[in-house]
C-alpha cells in the first residue's frame, strides 16, 4: 500500500479539534470589507465548524479515515 498523502491546501485551511471535528474559518472576509457592516465583520472574525455533510469529504483530503 502507498503512503496517503495530504491535501497541501486542505492541512493549511482546516483544523481537527480534539473531539473528532473539523474546525475552519469564515468566507467573506477578504476584499469589499468597506461594504461590510461592523455587526457583520465582527460576525465573521471567528472560527466554525465544518458542516457534518462536509466533514467526511474533508476527512478524505486530510488522511484521516
Amino acid at each position: 500500500m502507498p503512503k496517503v498523502k495530504t491535501h497541501s491546501s486542505a492541512k493549511k485551511r482546516f483544523k481537527l479539534t480534539g473531539s473528532g471535528k473539523i474546525k475552519r474559518f469564515q468566507a467573506k472576509t477578504s476584499h469589499m470589507m468597506r461594504n461590510k457592516t461592523k455587526k457583520a465583520k465582527l460576525n465573521l472574525r471567528g472560527s466554525t465548524m465544518v458542516a457534518k455533510a462536509d466533514s467526511k469529504r474533508i476527512k478524505a483530503l486530510l488522511g484521516i479515515n
